[in-house]
């Protein structure tokens, strides 16, 4: 079984496109600052996406809407 389960997380984030989106800017930022939101033995994923991913399902991340101006 992969985790975190999609189904999980999508009820935080509104689309698929939007948690990929987040997942790949914060493992970006992990391995370039080397900073975890969690201890690194919390994490049950050894790759950064994973980990980004488990940080979301946590709410260690905040996913906030931007709105459009038109």
């Amino acid at each position: 079984m992969i985790y975190p389960s999609i189904d999980k997380l999508l009820n935080i984030v509104s689309s698929k496109y939007e948690l990929v989106h987040i997942a790949a800017r914060r493992s970006k930022e992990m391995t370039k600052d080397e900073h975890y939101q969690l201890a690194l033995n919390q994490y049950k994923c050894e790759k950064n996406i994973g980990r980004s991913l488990e940080e979301i399902l946590e709410g260690k991340l905040k996913v906030v809407a931007k709105e459009n101006n038109k």
